[in-house]
């Protein structure tokens, strides 16, 4: 059984360009589109009226909004398989759940209730940080989704081991994409450091940019194997992580970052580089869990 893209959608123009993304990225891998729309609509409209002969209002609604969202899947994909399910239950649960299972779980960066100066929907955080596959958080406008650079970025971080789960799924997007990866670790040389240290002879900071190459050579080796016509950059770059990343987003059509899980915290557990990337950066953003199965053949069910 192929695991579906599961994309989270509102009514708002933030998750008709999820569902947008999320059709895309079905086809792209081969399986199948699911839309969720999660409501509460018995609790505000209580018992008393679902109980009644015509559907509540809000239940009507919903699925009318998932019914839409679904014709315009299938204006524009009309070979892909798609569904749409409008559970009673609140968002984020509805999501999480049905990740649980599904290859992928996309969602805009702010739904319909979402105060406006907002820069990033309380949904769209929660399930990027609590997800067990890869989350895509879709930013950026209708212009800016349409201006295709033709590059993925994926952030390299300090994970000991090296977290190699984003790293594939990267690879895998690139190729099926036909873009360029660039590959980025960012690096810094401390203030207090000079060339009297015993490992810095010479110039510090080229100490710090070739441990960062090294870095990328060794978690780069076994997916440029695997993948050899993706066409890599390697990018070494001075300065904060989070600054880094959100250049090289801006000049890309996608930013991969990876994210540790800790069994027995549910709690937000992104590091700072992700959280900003979310908030800020100017192209869609895709969390790849450490071990989430991501990068392995297309929709395959555990």
């Amino acid at each position: 059984m192929l695991s579906p893209v599961v994309a989270g959608v509102d009514g708002s123009e933030s998750s008709l360009r999820a569902v947008d993304w999320a059709a895309d990225e079905a086809v792209l891998h081969g399986v199948p589109l699911r839309l969720v729309y999660a409501s509460l609509w018995q609790r505000y409209e209580g018992a008393a009226l679902a109980r009644g002969l015509s559907r509540p209002d809000g239940r009507v609604m919903a699925e009318n909004i998932a019914g839409s969202a679904a014709e315009r899947v299938r204006r524009v994909a009309p070979g892909l398989k798609v569904t749409a399910d409008v559970p009673q239950e609140d968002a984020v649960s509805a999501l999480l759940r049905e990740g649980q299972d599904a290859f992928a779980l996309v969602v805009g960066s702010r739904g319909r209730g979402e105060i406006a100066g907002l820069l990033l929907g309380s949904v769209s955080l929660a399930v990027a940080s609590r997800a067990r596959c890869p989350a895509f958080v879709v930013r950026g406008d209708k212009a800016g989704l349409e201006a295709a650079h033709g590059r993925i970025a994926l952030g390299v971080g300090d994970a000991d081991p090296p977290d190699l789960t984003a790293v594939r799924f990267a690879f895998a997007e690139a190729e099926l994409r036909g873009c360029g990866l660039d590959v980025i670790r960012a690096w810094r040389c401390p203030s207090h450091e000079t060339s009297d240290h015993p490992l810095l002879a010479g110039d510090p900071a080229r100490y710090h940019e070739e441990q960062a190459s090294a870095l990328l050579d060794e978690v780069l080796a076994s997916s440029e194997k695997d993948h050899p016509d993706v066409r890599v950059r390697r990018v070494t770059a001075e300065g904060p992580a989070h600054k880094v990343l959100l250049e090289r987003a801006a000049v890309s059509d996608l930013l991969v970052v990876g994210a540790r899980r800790r069994e027995g915290h549910v709690g937000t557990q992104l590091g700072r580089v992700a959280h900003t990337a979310l908030h800020h950066a100017a192209c869609p953003v895709v969390v790849v869990p450490r071990d989430s199965g991501a990068g392995a053949s297309p929709g395959a069910t555990p």
